[in-house]
């Protein structure tokens, strides 16, 4: 398997609702083995199995809850 870490830029991530709605929504997908929203840094970081998961579908879970993902920095590709 191929594990990849990436950071998603979501600017508009502001308060713990927004943390607790993406962190739920990309952590219930499969393949995802971690994710972390850190509100001052307008980020979601992101461990997946790449072989399970897509980084596009990772970002379509970020849209579906509301929020724009702006940028993408991907580790271990």
């Amino acid at each position: 398997m191929s594990e990849t870490h990436a950071v998603l830029n979501v600017p508009s991530v502001s308060c713990n609702h927004c943390k607790m709605a993406i962190e739920g929504a990309v952590g219930a997908l499969a393949g995802v083995r971690s994710v972390a929203v850190e509100i001052d840094a307008k980020s979601v970081a992101v461990d997946f199995e790449a072989d399970d998961v897509t980084l596009e579908t990772i970002e379509a879970a970020v849209q579906e809850e509301g929020y724009e993902v702006a940028g993408r920095h991907v580790f271990g590709e």
